[in-house]
């Protein structure tokens, strides 16, 4: 009996990698998927409190009034802890940068405010969706991976773009090693 299909990285990957294909679009991919994931976080924070950290001490002072147990910090550790089981190292990198960015989007949130918040992530999710669906249309020539599958396609997206990099430096690693070898045989 194999993994379950959650948990394989490999299908996950397939899926994912079968609609970024072009440079161009991966690098908008590269370019714009966190922003979109720390801008969610930003809007996320003003969401209700599981509970109230603020008079706990289990933070410094300073951090009390921003880092605050939700619907965002809830998604960030799930997040985190599913890119661990799909693959150990990448997946440490993954949450920590979730991590990071909930951290990050706590205290923009907290410094500017519902009122400013809101506008700022507007604009953000606009430029980087905007971005991604012409990467998709004018590059790729193919819808994107979120309108065949919403679910798998927001939650792999970050991982992916950081997987893609790693698995693209080795593919580009080893077909220098082979060009290199070929060389070295005709000369």
């Amino acid at each position: 009996m194999g993994k379950p299909r959650l948990l394989d990285l490999e299908n996950h990957f397939a899926f994912y990698g079968a609609y970024h294909s072009n440079p161009i679009n991966i690098l908008i991919h590269t370019l714009f998927v966190w922003p979109i994931f720390f801008t969610s976080l930003i809007l996320s924070y003003f969401t209700p409190a599981f509970c109230d950290l603020s008079q706990s001490g289990i933070f410094p002072s300073g951090f009390n009034y921003a880092l605050v147990l939700n619907y965002g910090s809830a998604f960030s550790i799930f997040l985190g802890l599913f890119y661990v089981v799909l693959d150990k190292k990448a997946g440490s990198l993954a949450a920590l940068l979730c991590l990071a960015c909930w951290v990050g989007a706590s205290f923009i949130a907290a410094k500017l405010g519902y009122s400013l918040a809101w506008k700022v992530v507007l604009v953000s999710q606009l430029l980087c969706w905007t971005g991604q669906f012409l990467g998709h249309g004018i590059f790729e020539k193919r819808a994107p991976a979120l309108l065949d599958n919403l679910v798998q396609a927001l939650l792999m997206a970050p991982f992916f773009v950081l997987l893609e990099m790693r698995v693209n430096a080795k593919i580009k690693a080893e077909i220098e090693e082979w060009q290199d070898k070929k060389q070295k045989k005709v000369s």
